[in-house]
């Protein structure tokens, strides 16, 4: 299985809500997801790679998004009030294709 670990900020869909929260993948790790999953198989709705995501001791199964800067991770609120992450903040990410 491929893994990249990055750090990026969180950043909010809609101004207006944080239910859903995101962070993208820089450049070089869209790239390598991209050309990796295509060997796991066709991409699933909307584009989307299934990856577990790990921050801090938080783990946990979802996908990445295609968008136009990277691919985009959601941060459930769970692992943000488990990390102690907002809007704004930077965090370290490890995913994992699976």
């Amino acid at each position: 299985m491929e893994t990249w670990e990055f750090e990026a900020e969180l950043w909010p869909w809609k101004e207006e809500t944080d239910a859903w929260i995101f962070v993208t993948a820089p450049p070089e790790v869209t790239e390598d997801i991209r050309e990796a999953s295509i060997a796991v198989g066709p991409p699933r709705g909307f584009g989307s790679v299934r990856v577990e995501a790990r921050i801090g001791t938080t783990v946990w199964r979802t996908s990445v998004f295609p968008g136009q800067d990277g691919y985009a991770l959601p941060i459930k609120k769970d692992v943000r009030r488990r990390e102690g992450l907002e809007v704004d903040d930077r965090a370290v990410i490890t995913i994992t294709l699976i």
